[in-house]
């Protein structure tokens, strides 16, 4: 799992913060307030999603690792990537049926965040 989830933790770190550059001056004055809105919560999410698989994989290296945690890491993944992005093409585009796919991501990282305190939980006991 380590460095994998690392990697695209900051990978996706890092996208998150040219993502809010991007919405932040190059949207400003192109889509209306709401929709910059809709664009930096969806950046914002990003973000705690990346910071989250990296603090997951660091968890896995240090303390040890589970199949439990890779499971989370993933559907953390999973749901970042549709919560996000249906958030970003729904800004830039105002095609308002993406909103109705954005909570499957926000129940996809419900669902990893579980897996990892599962994994958590686990391993304290051991």
């Amino acid at each position: 799992m380590f460095p994998k989830y690392f990697i695209i933790g900051a990978i996706s770190a890092a996208l998150a913060i040219a993502f809010g550059a991007f919405g932040a001056h190059g949207l400003e004055d192109r889509i209306s307030e709401h929709l910059l809105d809709v664009f930096e919560t969806g950046v914002r999410y990003q973000m705690y999603s990346a910071l989250g698989l990296m603090l997951v994989s660091l968890m896995v290296k240090v303390v040890g690792g589970n199949r439990n945690a890779e499971r989370g890491a993933a559907f953390i993944f999973a749901g970042m990537i549709i919560f996000s992005v249906s958030l970003y093409v729904l800004a830039l585009t105002d095609i308002s049926i993406l909103g109705a796919i954005t909570p499957i991501g926000g129940v996809a990282m419900l669902i990893g965040w579980v897996y990892v305190i599962a994994g958590a939980w686990k391993l304290g006991k051991q």
